[in-house]
């Protein structure tokens, strides 16, 4: 895979615990199984996924994966690795893991939702919602603009400048409002619908404006909205709980050691609670699965306002910094892989690589959850990268 193709899909689809063993000893076998499904993927495409997902445990990519593919072109489903590494026992297929970003997905879901029940107008502003929290300064940010990162606010400050004061304080507590109120104690970073920045703050205030206009908790908004009437029963939001219930594999992060080398620390267990409506969640590739069909289907959001997450800011608008194109719309983000346009969301939490990804015809879908043991690096994790493009296929040359 060449430097290219890393960086346009890294672009497109961003994103008390004891020291593990420097490297695993060994690798686990890949174990590819065929849903009953009108048909499977084509032997090439297996081979390519089954390629994309060996070799793992590998202490500079990931310890485990879990693929699900799927559609109307056919399916497959695949993983590989350790459940940990000091057991070593083969990686759980069914394992909840942290999904990361991809709970933008719900909330952008459940906003759209309120607003076709007009109990919101994403064409309204934040401020005429939250008066308490938005000060003038931010008086003319829309919901709208919160849904697609053009609102200009800065991230909130969290402690923490370097991997190894993040790991200091995993178990601290935060709360909406205070990660609101430190975003809005900074000057914006450019004009409300100028630009494009991804950051976390924008669907931190999407979770409470949905608490504020149903008076009720943003979970139960989303669990009563989406994953009861879609039967996702392995999907959860943890609160203040820096565990995973339920079954799971162990996720790891490469640190640096005393001696100038590195060592893969079990981070697991780690506190959501800077992430909420932004980053929280918890699931499985089935219930992904099931609600990423649902979502392009039609049955989630219903009418016009599903088109508002695929539709991306107008070409005027660019990416904050770098001055590329603008690739994120309500929920999703978009790029071109094998020559098809291809929606969906990746999301990173320490130990926790996903993404959901689908063609808007269902004919191609894809879950995974890749053990990264540096889920959060500026690089795209190189497994996968793999799967994604064994999936879709590459991104078209320059």
């Amino acid at each position: 895979m060449n430097a290219r193709t890393r960086t346009l899909l890294a672009a497109a689809m961003a994103l008390g615990v004891a020291a593990g063993p420097a490297a695993p000893a060994a690798s686990a076998h890949v174990t590819a199984t065929h849903s009953h499904a009108r048909h499977t993927v084509s032997e090439a495409e297996a081979a390519a996924l089954r390629a994309a997902i060996s070799g793992l445990p590998a202490a500079d990519d990931a310890t485990a994966a879990l693929v699900r593919v799927g559609g109307t072109d056919g399916s497959w489903r695949g993983s590989s690795g350790v459940h940990d590494l000091v057991s070593g026992r083969p990686a759980d297929p069914a394992a909840r893991f942290r999904a990361g970003s991809v709970t933008k997905v719900f909330t952008a879901a459940t906003v759209l939702q309120l607003a076709g029940e007009r109990k919101l107008d994403l064409d309204r502003t934040a401020r005429h919602y939250l008066p308490d929290l938005v000060p003038a300064a931010y008086g003319r940010v829309t919901v709208r603009q919160l849904l697609n990162h053009t609102s200009g606010i800065p991230a909130a400050k969290m402690p923490g400048d370097t991997l190894e004061e993040a790991y200091a304080h995993r178990f601290d507590l935060h709360t909406p409002r205070g990660m609101v109120a430190s975003a809005m104690a900074q000057d914006p970073e450019f004009e409300p619908g100028r630009s494009q920045h991804y950051l976390n703050i924008g669907y931190t205030m999407l979770g409470l404006l949905t608490e504020r206009v149903t008076g009720d908790s943003y979970a139960h908004q989303v669990s009563e909205r989406i994953l009861r009437p879609l039967g996702l029963r392995s999907t959860s939001f943890p609160g203040s709980d820096p565990g995973i219930r339920g079954p799971h594999n162990h996720g790891y992060q490469v640190f640096g050691s005393p001696g100038g080398g590195t060592e893969l620390r079990d981070v697991t267990v780690w506190g959501v609670t800077g992430s909420w409506a932004a980053g929280d969640i918890i699931s499985t590739t089935a219930d992904l699965e099931r609600f990423t069909r649902a979502l392009f289907a039609g049955e989630v959001v219903r009418g016009p306002l599903l088109e508002e997450m695929f539709t991306l800011p107008d070409a005027s608008v660019r990416t904050y910094m770098t001055g590329g194109p603008a690739r994120f719309s309500a929920g999703l983000s978009m790029l071109t892989l094998g020559g098809r346009e291809v929606w969906g969301k990746s999301g990173g939490r320490w130990g926790y690589n996903t993404a959901v990804a689908a063609t808007r015809d269902l004919s191609r879908t894809l879950v995974y959850s890749v053990n990264s043991t540096d889920a959060k690096g500026q690089d795209m994790n190189a497994t996968a990268r793999d799967v994604m493009v064994a999936a879709f296929g590459a991104p078209p040359a320059e």
